[in-house]
């Protein structure tokens, strides 16, 4: 199964401007103040407005989120202040989508197959076009 015990989502404020990804980098470099060898991995989820930081350990994301208390402010261009929540990211529930499955693959063999990724809640195959 796969964890995530390093990650970090910083969620921004949804009513606030939508901020580029340079200035994202920027704000993480000043505000969080990761060194640059601690920081693994960045992705920008841009629809719902978070940033997941992939830190090289638990130590690091400890660290930064008793410094923030799980809260740190944006400043954007134009000087207007935001609100961004700071939590250790969770995996949730994800859909998963295999493309072309052969016919004779059912539904128990996917499920096997995608076990040792989670637990599987329920596969489904789509309806035939034959």
């Amino acid at each position: 199964m796969v964890e995530r015990w390093s990650t970090i989502v910083c969620t921004f404020d949804p009513a606030s401007p939508k901020t580029p990804a340079y200035e994202i980098h920027e704000w993480i470099h000043d505000t969080l103040r990761f060194p640059e060898k601690t920081v693994s991995m960045i992705q920008i989820d841009g629809i719902r407005r978070q940033v997941f930081i992939i830190l090289i350990n638990i130590e690091c994301l400890q660290s930064i989120l008793n410094e923030t208390g799980g809260l740190a402010k944006y400043e954007h261009q134009n000087g207007e202040l935001s609100n961004v929540a700071i939590a250790v990211a969770g995996l949730g529930t994800k859909r998963v989508r295999v493309a072309n499955p052969p016919p004779e693959v059912n539904d128990a063999v996917l499920v096997t197959s995608l076990a040792p990724f989670g637990k599987v809640l329920r596969a489904k195959h789509p309806p035939s076009r034959l």
